[in-house]
């Protein structure tokens, strides 16, 4: 439950603070925006670290399936575009990736 929890902390940071920078750079928001996009994408390295499993390549692939499910997720609820059934398979495709990738070894 933990490794879910800071892979969805992670990932808040990464797309949050990348959309932070997209809207201050492509939206015109205030600099102060890109500043606090800098930090949670910082943060989101940080967040990362805190993974139980042994090597820092399997916890980055695990994300990324991670990773993805969260950016069709958001692009769903702040961008307001529903998601169509291909994103939703590879999104589970993506997600039966990350359960093999973080399954136990011997």
């Amino acid at each position: 439950m933990i490794a879910i929890l800071l892979f969805i902390l992670a990932g808040i940071g990464e797309i949050g603070g990348g959309y932070l920078i997209w809207l201050w750079l492509r939206e015109g928001k205030p600099f102060y925006w890109g500043i606090v996009g800098g930090i949670a994408l910082a943060l989101y390295g940080v967040v990362a670290t805190f993974q139980s499993f042994p090597t820092f390549g399997r916890v980055y692939a695990a994300y990324g399936g991670v990773f993805i499910v969260l950016s069709i997720l958001w692009g769903w609820g702040i961008d307001g575009k529903k998601p169509d059934h291909l994103d939703f398979i590879g999104a589970g495709i993506c997600l039966i990736g990350v359960i093999v990738i973080l399954l136990p070894r011997s």
